[in-house]
């Protein structure tokens, strides 16, 4: 072999060592941040149940958010790895509500100004608890918190915007949330019967919500209120809902 073939054979084999070293710590990278991802992601679903159950005693209600907020985006056409991490990012939507005090979250009636100022706060709190990663997941938690309390003729808060300035993630959350809040019983009112909350949610579109999401509910509301039924019955488990993150 010739000196020239010699030296070409070991830098071949030189640059193969650094392609399967390059593998190796990529591998180890992702894994890391996996796990990472997971740890994070396990936390804040764990503050989110916490804020969730100083409004409701069984905490299902973010459960229920997240699978009603997938099969949603499905049905708009979204993508599946977007409606897939939009149910995981979801049930985060109300973590801000954890920095509300109780005199104001649980006040049976209506709040004062002042109160409700308190209140309005959630989203801001919520993102901020939320919106320190570039991780995919919080990333799109933190827009959810943010902006599901805006409304589609832009008299919502905090940033009062309008129409399709909305995320769609929010504006999907926004719809499954006022259902669901209005079908569930909560401390001050017993929950309505789902065809009213459905009249209910129906006289709000092009109003609080975005007139094609609360159509695509309308069209779909048997099978939205049968995936509500199972969730009821066999509420997923907490690692169910972290999935294969």
């Amino acid at each position: 072999m010739s000196d020239t073939n010699s030296y070409d054979a070991q830098a071949f084999a030189q640059m193969e060592r650094i392609v399967s070293d390059l593998r190796i710590m990529y591998r180890e990278r992702n894994e890391a941040l996996r796990q990472v991802t997971r740890a994070h992601h396990d936390a804040l679903m764990r503050l989110a149940r916490a804020a969730e159950l100083r409004d409701d005693d069984t905490g299902v209600h973010i459960f229920r958010i997240g699978y009603l907020a997938e099969a949603l985006a499905l049905k708009l056409g979204q993508g599946e790895s977007f409606a897939r991490l939009l149910r995981r990012a979801a049930p985060m939507h109300d973590i801000g509500k954890i920095g509300i005090p109780d005199h104001v979250l649980k006040k049976q009636g209506p709040l004062t100004v002042e109160e409700r100022a308190i209140m309005n706060r959630h989203p801001e709190i919520g993102a901020d608890i939320l919106g320190r990663s570039n991780i995919p997941i919080f990333v799109l938690a933190a827009e959810v918190a943010l902006c599901h309390h805006e409304r589609w003729n832009g008299l919502g808060y905090p940033r009062g915007l309008k129409g399709e300035d909305i995320p769609i993630s929010a504006r999907i959350v926004a719809v499954a949330d006022f259902f669901d809040a209005l079908a569930m019983d909560r401390c001050y009112r017993s929950a309505f019967a789902p065809e009213v909350a459905l009249g209910m949610l129906q006289a709000e579109s092009a109003k609080a919500f975005d007139p094609q999401v609360v159509q695509a509910f309308t069209d779909h509301f048997e099978e939205l209120l049968a995936l509500r039924a199972r969730i009821n019955a066999a509420p997923p488990t907490h690692d169910e809902l972290l999935g294969s993150l």
